[in-house]
């Protein structure tokens, strides 16, 4: 027999889900405001985009470092949802690599002021922006590190190089990134095509010294299932 609800259970239920709506309304609010505005991000203009007042506004988030800390969050989820699919596709080699570099300059294109904002907020490495706040780095550096690792196996290599590879290719595609928005100095068309070549050199070059030639119009072999990316845990 299934235990009924409590009451009480049930109204901290119903308090929680509104809660949860409200802040990720205020959330989007402030994403607009940070859209429109630029980085600073004043309550002020939170508040209003939001239809709220000010006080209201703290309820939910306790200061204006806990309101920045759950945008970190969503930029994250803005992050992942693009570029987690390019590195598990199983298309083309190449378009696998020009499609995560490329989900990622998207995602700071369409959000710039996001990611100063994080940058700048004293609790980030300000060299990682946003992606040195929550675990998500961590989770995507295991995943290209999976990927890597998988297909050196499978191609008779030392696995032990995948880790730092993947750490450096973020690192590459971080830095060129923050550069980018900085400078505006050529397309994003043209800057994802540069790091991506850069990045396709250097696997390719690896791979023919020692005697290993892959097609980048064809699909690289199935080493394993689709993998399953789960979030780094938080120490």
């Amino acid at each position: 027999m299934t235990e009924s609800v409590k009451p009480a259970d049930a109204r901290k239920h119903r308090w929680n889900s509104h809660r949860d709506q409200r802040r990720r309304e205020f959330i989007d609010a402030a994403l607009r405001v940070l859209d429109a505005e630029g980085p600073e991000l004043l309550m002020d203009s939170v508040a209003t985009e939001a239809g709220v007042s000010k006080p209201v506004l703290y309820r939910y988030f306790s200061d204006k470092a806990a309101l920045i800390s759950a945008l970190a969050e969503r930029g994250s989820e803005l992050l992942l949802a693009r570029l987690m699919p390019a590195i598990t596709a199983n298309g083309p080699v190449l378009d696998r690599v020009s499609g995560a570099v490329g989900a990622y300059f998207a995602v700071i294109d369409e959000h710039p002021n996001l990611y100063w904002l994080i940058a700048r907020s004293g609790f980030a490495d300000p060299s990682l922006g946003w992606t040195a706040v929550h675990p998500d780095k961590e989770s995507i550096a295991n995943a290209l590190t999976a990927v890597f690792g998988d297909y050196m196996r499978m191609f008779g290599l030392d696995s032990g190089a995948a880790e730092p590879w993947a750490n450096g290719v973020i690192g590459l595609v971080q830095s060129t990134g923050e550069w980018w928005l900085r400078r505006r100095s050529m397309s994003r068309t043209h800057v994802v095509a540069y790091v991506t070549q850069l990045i396709w050199a250097a696997l390719t070059g690896i791979l023919r010294d020692a005697g290993i030639e892959i097609d980048p119009d064809k699909p690289l072999p199935a080493v394993r299932p689709r993998l399953r990316i789960r979030r780094a845990e938080q120490s």
